[in-house]
């Protein structure tokens, strides 16, 4: 499991006085990436990008100004294909979760800019995190 943490700028907040569901999306993906950099092989990382095929969230709880939150993310069966799953949760100090998240993820090709299976070396670093 690797995590990310993140502290909940006034940019974020929504006329509800709580963060934006779109801010949740964003922090997925920088979390996500954050994990990828953290622990993909440099020629991976230059030779690859991952696209987003499928988000499916639960907002379980809002988070506000100034909050200390902590994303946790994993990847989850191996993959299928170009695609593999990468769960994700958001966490308060206060241990309860924010907002739960699957999405699904394609990887591409950079020379070709097309879908390819995902290489198992690629992936190997990333399963039993």
């Amino acid at each position: 499991m690797f995590e990310h943490r993140i502290v909940a700028p006034a940019s974020a907040i929504d006329e509800l006085g709580h963060v934006n569901n779109a801010v949740w999306v964003q922090w997925i993906q920088e979390v996500a990436l954050a994990h990828w950099y953290s622990v993909a092989d440099p020629q991976h990382q230059d030779n690859y990008i991952w696209v987003v095929v499928r988000h499916e969230i639960d907002y379980l709880r809002a988070a506000f100004e100034g909050d200390l939150l902590t994303g946790r993310t994993w990847v989850g069966d191996a993959p299928r294909g170009a695609r593999f799953d990468r769960h994700m949760e958001f966490v308060g100090e206060d241990g309860k979760v924010r907002v739960r998240a699957t999405t699904q993820w394609a990887i591409i090709d950079k020379a070709t800019g097309r879908p390819m299976r995902v290489p198992t070396e690629v992936i190997a670093p990333f399963m039993g995190d």
